[in-house]
């Protein structure tokens, strides 16, 4: 493809490549209101004048990712491409503008959407989904360190010189979140679904709070379920961004996790009578 626009609208919280090492899957809209995906990325190591924010529109050259069957998956087109930002979407007008392009096209229904990701002629893997309701929201303690073999890997990369450049050897690695988080949700039939967030804010969240209480974790994960349930959930008219991962997307019988949150205010009708 040539020159293409997109408005980032996700940024997951960075994974580890043994291939590419530290990266972050970026997803948002075309122009015509379609999604995509751009994969792999290492967003930390991009130049200044490249780091994008969600909810701006960002132009670079890409081509399909072709080690990636989903047919919403792209990549830059080269190591070096360079990515040029462009006009940011503000929220006035209870994100009126936003709206406008994400809420085009929203499931209500989990399981049509997870047919369309299983059928192979759709092979859905980006969405934008209401729940009906949010019912809870579950926090479950992990490991805190990245794959050994992982780290390894990426410190070979850095030391030979990898696929993207990575020159300065201290570059440090994105501390690995101690806990998963997962919101319990509702389709518009009734179904009950837990899905866990992969969103970048909600790691960026968890890592600045718990700064902020001087390493108690406790504090930091009950910050963080309250803007996420008693917040977003509870008082937000909130819709989940949902994407799967290549690994599962056939596999798995729920493929689908939540990769971003948009939460506008609820606007309330009023009757004119």
């Amino acid at each position: 493809m040539a020159l293409t626009k997109v408005l980032v609208t996700v940024k997951t919280y960075p994974s580890l490549s043994g291939t590419y090492g530290e990266l972050v899957c970026t997803a948002g809209f075309l122009e015509d209101g379609t999604w995509i995906r751009l994969y792999p990325i290492p967003f930390r190591k991009l130049k200044h004048d490249e780091k994008y924010k969600k909810y701006q529109w960002i132009e670079l050259d890409i081509i399909k990712n072709d080690k990636d069957f989903r047919p919403e998956s792209y990549r830059p087109a080269t190591i070096e491409t360079p990515i040029a930002l462009l006009d940011s979407i503000d929220t006035k007008g209870n994100w009126y503008k936003r709206k406008r392009i994400v809420l085009k096209n929203v499931h209500t229904d989990i399981k049509a959407l997870i047919s369309e990701a299983h059928d192979k002629k759709i092979c859905t893997s980006l969405a934008v989904f209401k729940p009906t309701k949010i019912t809870d929201f579950k926090v479950e303690k992990v490991s805190a360190e990245w794959d050994k073999k992982k780290l390894d890997q990426l410190k070979a990369l850095n030391d030979q010189g990898n696929l993207f450049d990575m020159e300065e050897l201290s570059f440090e690695v994105v501390e690995k979140l101690p806990y998963k988080f997962s919101y319990v949700i509702e389709d518009e039939n009734g179904i009950s679904s837990t899905m866990m967030i992969e969103d970048w804010e909600i790691g960026q969240l968890y890592r600045n709070t718990l700064a902020a209480a001087e390493g108690n974790e406790a504090i930091a994960v009950e910050k963080v379920k309250e803007k996420y349930f008693n917040y977003f959930a509870l008082k937000k008219d909130i819709h989940l961004y949902l994407g799967t991962t290549k690994a599962f997307h056939y596999r798995s019988k729920n493929p689908f996790m939540i990769i971003g949150t948009f939460t506008p205010d609820i606007e309330i009708q009023t009757s004119l009578f």
